[in-house]
This record gives C-alpha cells, structure tokens and sequence, in this order.
C-alpha cells in the first residue's frame, strides 16, 4: 500500500563542541563513522525519508556548530523545527552540565505549542572507558524534565536509530495529531515501521 499522508519534519541535533553531533547523524543518516570529522561551522543539513505506517516521513536534520563563537548564528537555525536532540558526551561533565544552557536556547527561540515541543537527550561515546557522566545522574536530570534519555555510541552503532526515530515519531504526533503515537522500540532490523531511505547534504557556514 503507498503511503497516503506526507509529512516534513525539521529536527535539530545540538550541544557543546566536540560531544559527536555530527557522527551521530552521519551514523543514522550513512551508517558510516569517521574519526576526523571536522568542526560544524554554522550548521549543515542532511535529509532521510522513512516510511511509519501510511505516513511518509521526509527528516531534515540540521546539524549545529557549539561553538560558544557561533552560539547566537546557531540559535537562528532553531526557528520551525519540530524536535530537538540535546547530545553531550559522558566523558566530558561541562558538556553535560551545558545541557541546561542549550535547552534554555532552544525553548526561548521555538514557538511552544500543546502537547509540548519534543525533545531527547542523548550520552553520546558510551564505548569510551573514561567516563564522567554517571548514567543515573543523566537519567537524573532527563527525568526532572520529562525529557527521553538515551545511552548512544555512534562509533559502535548504540542506539543511534532508536533516539532519532523515537523524536521523529514525537515530532509527528504534535504537529499532526496523529493520534498520539508514542516510538518505544525499534525492531530487530533497526527499522521503525517499513522503512526506506534517501539523504541528501547541504552546509550552511559562517562567514
């Protein structure tokens, strides 16, 4: 059956310098992880379709510099989108207790409406042994929130679908009424519902 509905979704992935954002949509969008990704100067996009249920889902993520230069550029990208993913990195505590500050930055910029504007957040380089970040205090401090907290790697492939499909699926229920659909899981496959892909890349940077 084609899907009846089309719906495009603007997500946003922020957080300090150096936490993973761009590995972690290269690892969701490519399925691919590099060592030497260089440093996201204003923001870069990329895009993939996913197909949940008879909707047909076209994600534009926009990934973000955290630079703390570019933080008022980066804070102009937030306007019109539908999720945010708030990423830090376990072994580094200031990129955890930044999380504040960045949430601050999205909400002050994002028209709110009901039910309110999805969010999770994910501790990215959980196969690192040098950890700072407990996962209890993460969880913590998602659950003060009522935010959706995930432990990810996106060198080893953690999780990474599950976060982003489960802000995609959050994203949709608000902006469609679709009924209230709620992404828990993820099959076996990595899959959410019967799933294709496509992605595409634009950069946008600072002068």
């Amino acid at each position: 059956m084609n899907p009846r509905k089309k719906v495009d979704l603007k997500l946003i992935i922020i957080g300090a310098l150096g936490v993973g954002k761009t590995s972690l949509l290269h690892q969701y969008v490519h399925k691919t992880f590099y060592e030497d990704y260089q440093t996201t100067l204003g923001a870069s996009i990329l895009s993939k379709i996913i197909i949940l249920d008879d909707t047909t889902l076209k994600l534009q993520i926009w990934d973000t510099g955290g630079q703390e230069r570019f933080r008022s550029m980066v804070s102009t990208f937030y306007k019109g989108s539908d999720g945010c993913i708030l990423a830090f990195d376990v072994t580094d505590l200031e990129s955890f207790e930044a999380l504040d500050t960045w949430r601050g930055d999205v909400l002050a910029k994002t028209i709110l409406m009901e039910p309110s504007y999805p969010m999770v957040v994910l501790g990215n380089k959980i196969d690192l042994a040098d950890r700072q970040v407990p996962q209890e205090v993460a969880q913590g401090w998602c659950k003060e929130k009522d935010i959706p907290y995930f432990e990810v790697s996106a060198k080893n492939d953690i999780n990474v679908v599950q976060a982003f499909e489960m802000l995609a699926s959050r994203a949709l229920s608000r902006v469609s009424g679709y009924g209230g659909i709620i992404f828990q899981g993820c099959p076996e496959d990595g899959k959410l519902g019967s799933f294709r892909e496509q992605h595409t890349g634009l950069s946008i940077e600072a002068s």
